[in-house]
């Protein structure tokens, strides 16, 4: 690993003190932990079964596990048929919180800076299939790629945008739950992603800070009076961090919510000398994850402006730069594929298919799960898998053997 800048090292060092100092610097060199989060909309009871009994289980998370190692997920099909999402442990702290603390029978959600998609995925699975989730992200080329990844973990009631904070308050939308998943500095990536230890100074901290509060303060007049708004960095100072809370307080009126957790988590508290707010940090060493700072606050008032449904929410969405909204799925034949067949097709390349096969549309799987279309015309079946999903690699693997993650 790269070393560390030593603004940050004395920042740090300061924050979390000399022993849990200590114990980050070790873990800095160490393997990052590798996980994954089930989709329980995919997978059987028996494939979640095999999972329980080969991996370990992420405490704070009931879909998400531990892996030996990383495998290279890009030749699992299971990876791109929705069965799963590999996301770092903290990020799926999310769902912990969201379980807790979610405002009863919500009817909109929106995770604002959603890409890649991991806490969007999380917040499909815990929130009710009715409650309708609108995951955006500000870049466009991010925002194709979070559109895939909500396209492939699936459900009903799900909306992908491309708009900044302040479009959704101009078009009069109203929230239950806010995710902000603010940019941040980055901190928590060092350990995962060295080349970001290069890009942090001092000044990219302070810039991060004005940036975070311009969000959250654009997006506020969108979450309705007694809704949840969580707010979250992968990032260790307290600039960005337990200040943007406090600034939440005293600016907004938010309240910070307490969230229940267990002591063997070995998740930590607030770091801002004389500032207690409920707040939940995670640190490699102390936990087995990446770094993370999450804190769920509230929005005083009662429940008058709920948020619109129907065609009311439809007529609001003309406003705003949709990517993609859940269909409901067309059932058509199936195929089975076997895995060299199921990469060739994840390749967006020409398939046959057996014989008996009927022709026009079908649905080809992988162990019984949909990777996509294809039209069969006989002696060919016409890929349909999207052209910018498709595995570009020229190393083409011929057995499942090695490539297989979980089932």
């Amino acid at each position: 690993m790269n070393t560390l800048p030593q603004p940050f090292i004395l920042h740090t060092r300061t924050i979390m003190g000399e022993a849990r100092f200590g114990r980050f610097l070790a873990a800095m060199a160490e393997e990052p932990p590798v996980s994954i989060r089930l989709n329980p909309q995919k997978c059987t009871p028996a494939e979640r079964t095999t999972a329980e009994g080969r991996c370990e289980r992420v405490p704070w998370c009931p879909q998400g596990f531990y892996l030996d190692q990383r495998p290279n997920f890009t030749f699992d099909p299971l990876l791109h048929a929705g069965c799963y999402y590999v996301q770092e442990a903290a990020s799926m702290f999310v769902h912990h919180v969201v379980a807790q603390l979610l405002p009863s029978a919500p009817h909109a959600a929106l995770d604002l800076c959603a890409a890649p998609g991991g806490k969007s995925t999380a917040l499909r699975t815990v929130l009710p299939a009715d409650c309708l989730l609108m995951s955006n992200e500000p870049v466009r080329q991010r925002a194709q790629v979070l559109s895939e990844n909500v396209q492939k973990w699936g459900g009903a009631n799900s909306v992908v945008t491309n708009n900044y904070a302040r479009d959704f308050r101009k078009a009069g939308l109203v929230f239950d739950l806010i995710l902000c998943d603010v940019p941040c500095s980055g901190e928590g990536m060092f350990r995962k992603d060295p080349a970001s230890i290069g890009e942090w100074s001092p000044q990219g901290v302070e810039r991060c800070q004005r940036l975070q509060r311009e969000i959250v303060e654009d997006i506020w007049p969108c979450l309705r009076p007694g809704g949840l708004l969580i707010y979250s960095t992968c990032t260790y100072n307290t600039r960005e961090n337990e200040e943007n809370v406090r600034w939440m307080e005293q600016t907004l009126d938010a309240q910070p919510l307490a969230i229940a957790t267990e002591t063997g988590w070995g998740i930590t508290g607030s770091l801002l000398e004389g500032y207690a707010a409920p707040v939940c940090r995670f640190i490699p060493g102390l936990t087995r994850s990446e770094g993370l700072f999450m804190a769920a606050l509230r929005k005083p008032g009662d429940d008058a402006a709920r948020p619109l449904t129907g065609k009311a929410l439809a007529a609001k969405l003309k406003g705003l730069n949709v990517l993609y909204t859940a269909e409901p799925h067309q059932p058509c034949p199936t195929a089975e594929l076997p895995y060299p067949t199921a990469i060739a097709y994840l390749r967006r390349e020409a398939i046959v298919l057996p014989p008996d096969t009927p022709r026009g549309l079908v649905e080809v799987c992988f162990k019984g799960h949909r990777l996509g279309l294809v039209k069969n015309i006989g002696t060919r079946a016409n890929n349909l898998y999207p052209r910018e999903w498709a595995i570009k690699t020229t190393h083409v693997p011929t057995t499942y053997e090695g490539n297989e993650v979980l089932f």
